[in-house]
């Protein structure tokens, strides 16, 4: 008997670190351990790969099989492992050769049967595979299910299956029809899918508000009555977006490959997340005994939709905070550490009170002022002073929402929000949103009408600095969608009309 050598890979947040599958097979009483801090799923892949071995025929091995998962102190969880593992008892056993298993990766996990079933997370560890074997040029073997998937990263050498006779064959056939066969690069067309903006009758102020934060990656809040179309606006925002680079459309794509629920006909859509506000903090920042990516980092390079802000539990915004700032999170837990990325663009709407008629032109709202600042208190001080833009969403009455003429098309919106981001990055590498404050001074620079104007502003609204810093970059992002290279008075005046939306509500 002898010893096999494979490789696989891990899950560690959104990395997958190579795993050595080692199986020994000896003489001994029949026995089947599994070691390597294998959690429930890898250790009930026993079962699954002796039958697998029998219905596939194949002889499983009567002595002593030991299977090892290095390194020792990375958790390993999933069914993913099945397939390495039969082909390590079959190659240990001397039912196939050792002598190429060197230049392959696998993954999968194997029915019954000998079939192989689709895993979590064939993006992320393709991905790894190309990045670190680029040297060896390692071929990645997976379920032909997951195939596409994996093959969206250029330059990964993906091998499909579909079953444990087929990688069997494609190592000890001397026929070449029986080998598998590469899977070319998947090449998706990328087609909008989100709603038009020309839907959207009257509301020119918020319109011109969604450019702004398309244009500036700004995080955005809208404060009006229930149907004054805040919903509406928010779900037509990614389609105005810039288009995805390669590198965020395989971050966003391998954090929802993570999660389960990745589809290549999203290939480059920006993702939209819209959480119902009884989620909890776990499911929005991410978590779990094994932690997996919450909402806020499956809308990465996206859009983050909270509805109905004031009723999500006040802890559960808090959590944004820090994300909001950073643009990754990290989930502690007691045996492990992981580290998600979440560059997230927050959209939030909300009415102005309880009854959500304040100020409305034609109909009374029954809130007391009481009832009002408690209602708006549930958003906290700090929380709001990280929303960029702030405005009310009014109501329109019947003849204005009669005779409003059909709306600017998102083609054309999303040409002028591709013209000022393309300046940002040619500038400074970056959207304004995430601008650092060391390069504020730099690239934010205002003419002196517009300093005067915004000393006045800090005076009166009593901002933070943070607060004065996220309007100096609103102010930049609209001189650039002008084409301006210098703020003027102009764009800062309208800069700060977005940060006073509780106010005029209240």
């Amino acid at each position: 008997m002898a010893l096999a050598v494979l490789r696989s890979r891990a899950l560690a947040g959104m990395r997958a670190p190579e795993v050595t599958v080692e199986v020994h097979v000896s003489s001994g009483l029949p026995t089947f351990t599994i070691v390597g801090l294998a959690d429930t799923e890898v250790r009930e892949s026993r079962d699954r790969v002796r039958a697998a071995l029998r219905n596939s025929g194949f002889e499983f091995p009567a002595g002593h099989i030991t299977v090892n998962l290095a390194p020792a102190d990375l958790p390993k969880e999933s069914a993913r492992y099945d397939l390495p593992i039969a082909l390590g008892i079959l190659a240990a056993s001397a039912q196939m050769a050792t002598d190429q298993l060197d230049d392959y990766e696998f993954a999968g996990e194997l029915s019954l049967s000998g079939e192989l079933r689709p895993i979590r997370a064939a993006l992320a560890m393709s991905v790894a595979v190309q990045r670190t074997s680029a040297e060896r040029q390692r071929a990645f073997i997976l379920p032909r299910a997951n195939a596409s998937e994996a093959a969206l990263v250029p330059d990964a050498r993906i091998l499909p299956a579909d079953s444990l006779l087929q990688v069997f064959a494609h190592f000890t056939a001397s026929d070449a029809a029986a080998r598998l066969v590469s899977m070319s690069p998947v090449s998706v067309a990328s087609t909008s899918k989100f709603a038009d903006f020309a839907d959207v009758r009257g509301q020119p102020q918020a319109r011109r508000a969604m450019e702004i934060a398309a244009a500036g990656a700004h995080s955005l809040l809208m404060v009006g009555p229930p149907g004054s179309g805040k919903s509406m606006l928010a779900s037509r925002l990614p389609g105005i977006l810039p288009p995805m680079t390669q590198d965020e459309a395989l971050e966003s794509a391998a954090l929802q490959s993570i999660a389960g629920g990745f589809s290549t006909s999203r290939w480059q859509q920006r993702p939209f997340r819209a959480p119902h506000h009884t989620a909890s903090a776990v499911a929005l920042v991410g978590g779990g005994a094994v932690p997996r990516p919450g909402e806020i980092s499956l809308a990465h390079h996206g859009v983050l939709f909270l509805d109905e802000l004031p009723e999500f539990e006040r802890k559960v915004l808090e959590v944004l905070r820090e994300p909001l700032e950073a643009g990754k999170v990290t989930i502690s837990r007691a045996a492990r550490q992981t580290d998600f990325p979440c560059r997230f663009q927050l959209v939030a709407a909300m009415n102005p009170c309880p009854c959500g008629y304040l100020s409305h032109p034609q109909r009374a709202c029954r809130c007391t002022p009481d009832a009002i600042a408690r209602y708006q208190g549930r958003i906290s001080g700090p929380l709001l002073d990280r929303i960029d833009l702030q405005l009310t969403v009014p109501a329109m009455s019947t003849a204005e929402m009669l005779d409003a003429p059909t709306g600017e098309s998102s083609a054309n919106i999303a040409r002028r929000v591709a013209l000022a981001r393309e300046r940002q990055i040619v500038r400074q590498q970056s959207p304004n949103a995430l601008l650092p404050s060391n390069q504020i001074d730099h690239h934010c620079q205002p003419d002196a009408a517009a300093v005067t104007l915004l000393r006045a502003a800090i005076e009166r609204l009593h901002w933070s600095a943070r607060a004065y810093h996220r309007v100096l970059k609103i102010a930049r992002t609209i001189a650039d969608l002008e084409g301006c290279a210098q703020i003027g008075s102009a764009h800062a005046a309208e800069a700060i009309q977005y940060r006073r939306a509780l106010q005029s509500a209240a």
